[in-house]
């Protein structure tokens, strides 16, 4: 029973927040975005730490809520040295990379998500911090493991632990239904960003049991979560250049899960400039496999040639030029762009004029910007909902499969088409009976799972496709 709360808690935190990525649907109501802009500008970003950050970022209780410590330390023991992280204090030293001890204003210890829930991933083999966890499974029903907080509480001793799991199990309760994905290994982190801003007072941000605003729809369109590393390049967070201005402002709404005053919001925001400094200090892992030098060279024209005046150029005297892609020219599924969960009108009403944008802002275009390519060959699958599992898929579109599943096992790595290996399925979803192999099914006919657009690839050659692959491999 509190195995199913403790799973819950790991997924459905406040990890899921806007700091992973954007995602956004149709929905009834909200205006059509203005034609996307060439460049996105630059804005100066506060000086931060970034060893500071690396150490708040694994220990502080930012996320706010959680289970009571007692009651987890009941069914869970320490974590195995594998799935721990250098650097965390106290009971952090034993727990998962994903989870942390924390203290509430209430004085009860409590064990809730963190953001590496989202932002920790595994390749081949190895736990890479910043990496998206694009093996993250949000298809369960949260709501169905936060009902068994009541029967939880006879495991607790004090009063004030048993308020703590309430106000959690409510908090869940209230989200449930808005953050189920269809698909393993896709992201609902904006449609639950949107149901939090729906209950949160915009001056206080005091939380409300009564939505305040309307709710999003409870589909939720994928995203894939990007790796943090791009954040050294980006002038604007999540896909469709939405977050502006201050990136630590905008990171810390991480916290909109149980931080429930201005105040409390305040003493988080001292620390996350350090955690953006720290964020924007990562570098990708190196690609673990030999790469033909000849070939890589050749790529390398052809990259620039054809790809660089949107994905930039690399190298000591490489630019990026944070170039945002109108939609009608990627082509790429346009759910996200046409503003929806937190990109409706009402939210990014409710965002810029609260605490949160008072130094920042969300702006979305209608378009997608062009992610810088660094490490791309850990960022698998590709496109911003994941619908492509290759590199080689990515750069020949006739070649993207329709229904595909792959084995989520971080060693099975095709180093030939740099991506995951996948198994083409007839009939997608609805031709799968048993629902636990329908769920790591992809899906591309879902909303908002298209594998449509971005088709240049499909002007280059064979052999100029191989050379650009090769060259990706350096990056």
């Amino acid at each position: 029973m509190v195995i199913g709360i403790r799973k819950a808690c790991s997924k459905v935190a406040i990890a899921l927040l806007p700091l992973a990525c954007v995602n956004g649907g149709p929905s009834g109501g909200s205006a059509t975005p203005p034609p996307a802009r060439d460049v996105v500008p630059a804005t100066t970003q506060r000086a931060g730490d970034p060893d500071a950050g690396y150490v708040a970022l694994v220990n502080n209780g930012y996320v706010s809520c959680g289970i009571p410590y007692s009651l987890y330390a009941r069914f869970a023991g320490p974590a195995p040295a594998s799935m721990r992280l250098p650097g965390r204090t106290g009971r952090n030293a034993t727990l998962p990379y994903n989870m942390t001890a924390f203290t509430t204003k209430a004085g009860v210890e409590v064990v809730s998500a963190n953001c590496l829930t989202c932002h920790a991933g595994h390749i081949k083999g190895r736990l890479v911090v910043g990496l998206g966890a694009a093996d993250g499974d949000f298809t369960d029903n949260y709501g169905a493991a936060a009902n068994l907080a009541g029967a939880a509480e006879g495991f607790l001793d004090t009063d004030a632990e048993k308020a703590e799991l309430r106000k959690w199990a409510a908090r869940t309760k209230a989200i449930a239904p808005y953050v189920q994905t269809s698909t393993v290994g896709v992201n609902p982190a904006d449609n639950l960003a949107a149901v939090l801003f729906a209950h949160r007072d915009v001056a206080t941000l005091a939380w409300s049991d009564t939505p305040i605003l309307e709710l999003p729809p409870e589909i939720v369109v994928p995203v894939d979560v990007p790796p943090w590393w791009r954040m050294r390049k980006k002038n604007a967070m999540f896909y469709n250049a939405a977050g502006r201005g201050d990136h630590a402002r905008i990171m810390m709404t991480a916290s909109t899960l149980c931080t429930d005053s201005v105040e409390q919001a305040t003493e988080i925001d001292a620390y996350f400039n350090d955690i953006r400094a720290f964020i924007a200090s990562l570098t990708p892992p190196p690609y673990p496999y030999a790469v033909e030098g000849a070939r890589a060279e050749i790529g390398r024209r052809v990259f620039e040639g054809n790809c660089a005046s949107c994905h930039g150029t690399y190298g000591p005297d490489g630019e990026y030029p944070n170039r945002v892609v109108p939609i009608e020219t990627i082509g790429t599924d346009p759910a996200l762009v046409v503003g929806s969960t937190q990109f409706a009108d009402l939210y990014i009403a409710w965002f810029n004029a609260s605490f949160y944008g008072r130094t920042a802002r969300l702006e979305p275009e209608r378009g997608y910007v062009a992610p810088p390519l660094d490490g791309i060959w850990a960022t698998a699958p590709y496109l911003h909902n994941g619908s492509v599992p290759t590199v080689a898929a990515l750069l020949e579109s006739r070649t993207r499969p329709r229904f595909w599943t792959r084995t989520f096992n971080s060693n099975d790595y095709d180093p030939i088409a740099v991506g995951w290996r996948f198994t083409e399925v007839d009939g997608g979803k609805a031709n799968e009976p048993d629902a636990e192999k329908k769920k790591y099914i992809y899906d591309t006919t879902e909303l908002g799972y298209s594998n449509a657009g971005h088709t240049f690839g499909d002007a280059l050659t064979t052999d100029e496709r191989a050379a650009v692959i090769e060259y990706l491999k350096t990056l």
